[in-house]
């Protein structure tokens, strides 16, 4: 059978492309490999309020709501930011997942389950899955098949500079259900962090590029003694891949290396981009053109969407790399500082921190800090 896109996964991305598509009259099909939409999960569940609001769903996934964060340091110090308002939402993945999905297919599209790609040819993908060997044709594929994409694979594209690997898991454990916790120097390559479900259970992970089983069991271990369940591991992509378009494919999420390098949140990127890569299929399908000169309009929406503030936190991720815990933890005393958690209160934002950033460096004490590690970073960008 014939298809006007193809869309691979059935994550957020996915199901958002998926949707877009088939609202916009294109025959649909995606195609995810797992039994169940939504599993295995593979995210910490913590979505801003925009990132959400992107989902276009109803409230049913949400377990917690999150109106700020303590950030501690290894030495002892923290820094709490409270807005008093809702700020993010902590949510069930697959609970999530499967009403983004039930949404593309009220829209239209069709959804195949238990089916893999492991070929492209032409127009045509190779599948195996529930229904045996198949071939399905498009005149577009849309890739939203994560940061392992098996669709880049394929077609030989280049991908996302950093992979971080990431452990997590949910345990029961008094905490206040208003606060994320960060611990920088749980991982030097990147953070640590626990997630309140509710009042009495949060969710504990890490990611990093290496000893990330030993890390996260002496993170594990400042809990106290505590049964853990779902423990769950995954790989986080940082840094866009060189093109996110070639060979009648759009690259969406974190196929493309979507996922924020400040956060690892990849929901709003990956929901956003998706609805770029819908609108731009649609606009080659109606004119019959396929190739790259036609689908570059594609990376130009994004890029025009999120891509500085991409490039932004990647620039910051490689600054992170060269800090030591005392830096760490000078960066969060110089924080503690009321004029100065007035204005991150005010103006920071989970999907876009430049704006805070931006007036942080109009502070003289933050500009003294943090001249040796970031200002040369990042003079290019503002």
């Amino acid at each position: 059978m014939s298809y006007d896109v193809i869309v691979v996964g059935a994550g957020p991305a996915g199901s958002a492309a998926a949707s877009e598509c088939a609202r916009l009259g294109l025959k649909t099909l995606c195609l995810e490999e797992h039994g169940t939409i939504g599993y295995p999960v593979q995210c910490a569940g913590l979505l801003s309020n925009a990132a959400f609001a992107e989902c276009r769903v109803s409230e049913r996934s949400v377990l917690n709501r999150v109106s700020g964060a303590r950030v501690r340091s290894g030495r002892g110090h923290e820094i709490l930011i409270d807005t008093g308002t809702t700020r993010a939402v902590v949510v069930d993945r697959g609970a999530l997942d499967r009403e983004m999905a039930e949404a593309a297919a009220g829209a239209g599209a069709e959804f195949r389950l238990r089916t893999a790609v492991y070929g492209v040819r032409g127009h045509t993908v190779l599948t195996r899955g529930v229904n045996g060997h198949e071939e399905q044709s498009s005149d577009l594929l849309i890739a939203a098949d994560g940061p392992r994409s098996t669709i880049a694979r394929l077609l030989g594209m280049e991908r996302a500079p950093v992979f971080l690997a990431g452990i997590q898991a949910d345990i029961a454990h008094e905490c206040d259900p208003r606060l994320v916790e960060l611990y920088p120097d749980a991982s030097p390559d990147f953070f640590g962090w626990s997630v309140p479900t509710s009042g009495n259970r949060i969710r504990v992970g890490l990611c990093g590029k290496t000893q990330v089983p030993q890390r996260f069991e002496a993170l594990m271990k400042t809990f106290g003694p505590a049964g853990s369940t779902n423990l769950v591991t995954g790989t986080l992509p940082l840094g866009i891949m060189p093109r996110t378009y070639g060979h009648r494919t759009l690259f969406v999420g974190d196929a493309a290396g979507f996922a924020k390098p400040t956060s690892g949140g990849g929901i709003y990127t990956g929901v956003r981009s998706a609805r770029h890569a819908a609108a731009v299929a649609a606009e080659s399908c109606e004119r019959g053109r396929f190739d790259d000169a036609a689908l570059a309009g594609y990376e130009q929406k994004w890029q025009a969407d999120f891509g500085k503030e991409l490039r932004l936190g990647f620039r910051l991720f490689g600054m992170r790399q060269r800090m030591s815990d005392g830096d760490i933890d000078a960066f969060i005393t110089a924080l503690n500082d009321p004029p100065v958690i007035r204005i991150i209160e005010e103006y920071f934002d989970m999907d876009r921190p430049g704006t805070v950033i931006g007036k942080l460096l109009l502070n003289p004490a933050m500009i003294r800090l943090l001249r040796p590690l970031f200002l040369s970073g990042l003079k290019s960008l503002f």
